[in-house]
């Protein structure tokens, strides 16, 4: 395999980011090199999302164009695809694009090297999509890494709580955690290497864990890592709102290197909806816990996800959504039409809603959202936030980009040299999306 190129092109979530990133580890030992030009590669592979239908319609489309990349490659090209729609969809996958050599599962990325080898000998399909919770235990971190100042750390995967509406336990798996001794140590591993902020990751982080005897609980996962020395910043994603417990929320005021956000999905406002969602909560629930974190930590960031046009959701389900919205008042949040998802209990719902109309209730959803966010945004203008600095500004190299504790986007000038500090930035001006600030 020597010194060969790898395209590697990712759909959805940051645990396929990491997976993504595990994938080029994985690769280096055998001289492949990452390249962002699929043209020039040897190897191109698809980590795919499969959550909603617009994501794997978005997979489909790209496949698509990457046969030309295959045709043109006189042999010497093999055409990959891993994730979630790789586990779902199996060896349906050639039957619908029968140029593709690999398909591996969710649990199979490290069977990857052996799968390529298996087809250069053979030149024959290689599926790879049984699950192997015990083969999925993470690896040490390799040389290559998204960001040279922060790192994705996996302690848990995959779910059991099945929401009507998710496909992530048939395409995850079960639940299992991580030990709590090699998460620290990868934690300590990657510190090392310059890492200033974690960001742990899980279907759900907070019942990290509870299935292990004598295993550490997430809170007092945090209260070691935050014993880390060199270790600045910690974030996590996703928390269960049904699962996030006092001591969780008691962690934001206690521990300061947990950075004062959280993802904490709501999905509806309709108590109605959460049920056929199967949740596991009411709004009322899930109001009195954003109550509680607010008195523990006061300038917490709060974002969410919001479905809309489930099955059977109705004008009065919807307008109860849009109450939590102005209720809550997110800082940012993620909202989609709701679209039926393989052997799903949702997908078997009756009434389900025309596409107008779902697409009518996310653009006023959207539309909700947007004073607020920027509200929430101006009234930083004047003030001084601590920023981790992670590099150039996507928008303008000439500008560095950094993060604000509540998980603000901060550009402002400066030089290259402050990468991977936490500098103090003073805010002037506000955007939708981004805040503009100066050093101080």
């Amino acid at each position: 395999m020597a010194g060969q190129l790898v395209y590697i092109k990712t759909f959805g979530c940051q645990m396929n980011e990491h997976d993504s990133e595990t994938i080029l580890n994985l690769l280096i030992p055998f001289n492949y090199r990452p390249t962002g030009d699929p043209k020039k590669a040897d190897l191109i592979l698809v980590n795919t999302c499969s959550v909603r239908e617009k994501s794997e319609h978005k997979f489909y489309s790209f496949l698509g164009r990457l046969k030309k990349f295959k045709e043109n490659g006189n042999g010497r090209v093999i055409l990959g695809v891993g994730g979630c729609v790789a586990q779902q969809e199996g060896e349906r996958i050639l039957e619908r694009a029968p140029y593709v050599d690999l398909v591996f599962g969710t649990h199979n990325i490290y069977l990857l090297p052996d799968l390529i080898n298996k087809f250069k000998e053979s030149h024959t399909p290689q599926i790879a999509t049984n699950f192997n919770n015990d083969n999925y235990a993470g690896l040490s971190p390799g040389p290559f890494r998204l960001s040279p100042v922060k790192a994705y750390v996996t302690i848990m995967e995959g779910c059991d709580n099945f929401c009507s509406f998710c496909v992530v336990p048939f395409v995850r798996g079960r639940e299992k955690s991580r030990p709590s001794s090699e998460i620290i140590e990868e934690v300590k591993q990657q510190v090392s290497s310059g890492v200033k902020e974690v960001i742990l990751l899980g279907q759900n982080v907070n019942s990290y864990g509870n299935k292990v005897p004598g295993e550490l609980t997430f809170p007092q996962l945090l209260r070691e890592l935050n014993k880390i020395d060199g270790l600045e910043r910690i974030r996590f994603t996703t928390s269960h709102p049904k699962d996030l417990s006092e001591d969780l929320i008691n962690c934001f005021g206690e521990l300061s290197k947990l950075c004062p956000h959280i993802h904490l999905p709501l999905q509806s406002g309709s108590n109605r909806i959460l049920k056929l969602m199967n949740r596991g909560y009411t709004r009322e629930e899930y109001l009195s816990k954003v109550k509680k974190l607010r008195e523990v930590c006061p300038e917490i960031g709060i974002t969410t996800d919001l479905i809309v046009g489930f099955p059977g959701e109705t004008e009065e389900d919807f307008q109860a959504t849009l109450e939590m919205v102005s209720e809550v008042e997110y800082d940012e949040f993620f909202s989609f039409k709701y679209s039926d998802r393989p052997k799903t209990r949702a997908s078997q719902y009756p009434n389900k809603l025309p596409e107008e109309e779902k697409a009518r209730r996310l653009y006023l959803l959207q539309e909700k959202q947007k004073p607020i966010t920027l509200k929430k945004n101006h009234h930083l203008v004047g003030k001084i936030l601590e920023i981790l600095v992670e590099g150039k500004s996507k928008k303008d190299p000439h500008h560095l980009m950094g993060r604000s504790g509540t998980n603000k986007v901060v550009n402002f000038k400066g030089p290259l040299s402050l990468e991977g500090k936490i500098i103090p930035i003073k805010i002037v001006e506000a955007y939708q999306h981004s805040l503009s600030g100066c050093l101080v």
